[in-house]
């Protein structure tokens, strides 16, 4: 009966081979919300490198649009196609 209690409950050295270290825990959940971040970032694309290109892309659109408005040239009119 004995071997039997001393299995279930454990003992303390057993438990902290069990549990890793506060530095291994918050890194291993940084790494966990890294990965639950880009899950979300890419949920209902079905090309994210697309998307990312078409990002990139307005940027620099917005870019030329700011740089042409501080040197006093033609405001862009912008044209969107829905």
């Amino acid at each position: 009966m004995g071997n039997l209690c001393s299995s279930c409950c454990g003992s303390s050295s057993e438990e902290s081979n069990l549990m890793p270290s506060p530095e291994t825990r918050r890194k291993q959940q940084l790494e966990a919300a890294e990965r639950r971040r880009m899950e979300n970032e890419t949920r209902g694309i079905k090309d994210p490198e697309r998307v990312k290109r078409q990002q990139q892309r307005s940027e620099e659109i917005q870019k030329r649009e700011n740089e042409a408005a501080r040197t006093g040239g033609q405001p862009v009119l912008r044209w969107q196609q829905d």
